[in-house]
């Protein structure tokens, strides 16, 4: 018998003494308990004397044993909740009936303690009990006698144990509620609605990226996990529901990374008679709200990086940036084209024939654009760490987005960085059905096996009842909550990541 099984029958067995004393080791019911934070609170105002115990103040507290000191007629276990910490005194003199149960306690056990209050003569507030009840009787113990679990793989597949061994991660999920709570607050302070669109769809669309297949028994169709909300909710707007929001979960079928997570949380906004200027309000407002319900500290520490989110945030043109950083014109296809060759971009089929080379000699704008695309992820967004609004994208990128007036070949297209990570993606959205039909005949882009480009016949249907211009406005809930969290990686933030099967 290893050590872990060990513990567990040692545990088990405790838990028959339980029963055999009338005692059910898995508790019920316990009403009326008192946070440990509420405890010391109103604790802090009794004036409490060292090495007293009050006869009239009492608490009742519940929580998960995290310290057992046993001192033969005497015991003080420290319990945690979720707000804290509180010690609690365990007197054979005061509690005859129940010592038999309190030497069956164990470390991890979640007990609820009814008792007078008092100060230690070392200063510590505690509740001197009188009446124990053991809620849950724990048969493993906790990871390493309470320094935390700190395997960074067992913390995301056993993050039951990680939120309670670490209460900083608990922090960060309860500041995530806040910032999710703060992003609809604002919208709907902006007069928008939450909606619920669906996740399974018989057509993905909204974004390019591969979507999970599954199957439908009663109907026998195939059906996809939703990658993207966005072509549902633009049906609204045609149906007059002029400004909308969901907090969706979307599902792609791709790679796992500290930004990436198959199954991840957007809020995704349209906003009818606006444009991809007011989304760049939208964004920041959101933000700014979020960080003001956390801390209000503007400026901000992420890992080694100083940020300022104060508004309005910084903006570049694509186009500028791309000049800046790789000392190319995205009109120049044969320059962009040799400054991939310099970064070692290539898109070979399985022929190893290089597929933009091929394009290019076609005169492929599709492809050209996704080239000048590869070399501005190489060359521009390490550099866009402070708060940053690059806009007006290559239009064949965007099969989506309006048109600039004054060139066909920009797409009213923003996306918003930090720390060289895409925040948010936001366009003056196209509402010409013609238009629209021709982007999405026109098939995916070299060496992609996916593509935005899906012809849905419904939502074209839609747009040719009429849907007003607008703007609409895509942000990536874990990556805001990694940045005003301070954390690492996307899994730092989502509760259960993907984890590889064992």
């Amino acid at each position: 018998m290893d050590r872990e099984e060990q513990f567990k029958h040692e545990r088990l067995a405790k838990a028959d003494k339980l029963r055999a004393m009338g005692i059910d080791p898995y508790g019920g019911r316990f009403a009326d308990v008192e946070s440990a934070v509420a405890i010391r609170t109103r604790a802090g105002g009794l004036n409490l004397s060292p090495g007293v115990i009050s006869e009239g103040d009492r608490a009742r507290a519940a929580g998960r044993i995290v310290l057992l000191r046993d001192m033969g007629k005497l015991a003080f276990v420290t319990v945690r909740d979720g707000t804290g910490e509180i010690q609690i005194g365990l007197s054979k003199n005061a509690m005859s009936e129940q010592w038999d149960a309190v030497k069956l306690l164990d470390l991890g056990d979640i007990i609820g303690a009814d008792g007078r209050l008092g100060v230690t003569k070392t200063g510590e507030l505690t509740i001197w009990v009188d009446r124990l009840h053991v809620l849950c009787k724990a048969l493993h113990p906790p990871p390493e006698k309470w320094h935390g679990l700190t395997d960074v793989e067992l913390r995301y597949r056993h993050r039951y144990v990680d939120l309670f061994s670490n209460p900083p991660v608990r922090d960060v999920f309860r500041r995530r509620s806040t910032i999710v709570q703060a992003v609809r607050d604002y919208l709907i302070g902006c007069g928008y609605i939450e909606v619920e669109t669906p996740a399974l769809q018989p057509i993905y669309g909204g974004a390019a990226a591969k979507p999970f297949v599954t199957h439908h028994n009663t109907l026998d169709v195939d059906l996809f996990l939703r990658i993207s909300p966005e072509l549902y909710l633009k049906r609204l707007l045609v149906g007059g529901l002029d400004r909308v929001f969901e907090v969706s979960r979307n599902f792609r079928n791709e790679g796992i990374s500290t930004r990436h997570n198959p199954e991840f949380t957007m809020v995704e906004l349209y906003e009818a008679y606006a444009d991809y200027e007011v989304m760049m309000e939208r964004i920041e407002g959101m933000t700014a709200l979020a960080i003001e319900r956390l801390d209000g500290k503007m400026r901000r520490t992420v890992g080694d990086k100083e940020l300022d989110f104060s508004t309005p945030w910084a903006r570049h043109r694509y186009g500028d940036l791309l000049k800046k950083y790789a000392d190319v014109d995205m009109d120049d296809a044969d320059g962009v084209f040799q400054r991939a060759k310099q970064l070692g971009i290539y898109r070979t089929d399985k022929k190893n024939v290089d597929l933009f080379a091929q394009e290019a000699a076609k005169g492929s704008m599709i492809d050209h654009s996704v080239l000048v695309n590869d070399v501005f992820e190489a060359t521009v967004e390490e550099h866009l760490v402070q708060p940053t609004i690059v806009y007006d994208y290559p239009a064949a990128l965007c099969p989506l987005t309006r048109r600039s007036a004054d060139r066909s070949d920009i797409a009213l297209r923003f996306e918003a960085y930090v720390c060289g990570m895409e925040l948010g993606n936001a366009y003056s959205e196209l509402n010409d059905p013609t238009i629209q039909r021709a982007n999405l005949g026109r098939g995916t882009m070299a060496g992609e096996q996916e593509t935005m480009a899906v012809m849905d016949e419904d939502f074209l249907l839609s747009l040719e009842y009429g849907m007003p211009p607008a703007g609409g406005l895509g942000v990536g809930i874990d990556r805001l909550v990694m940045m005003l969290t301070d954390q690492p990686s996307i899994r730092d933030v989502i509760l259960f990541p993907l984890q590889r099967p064992r």
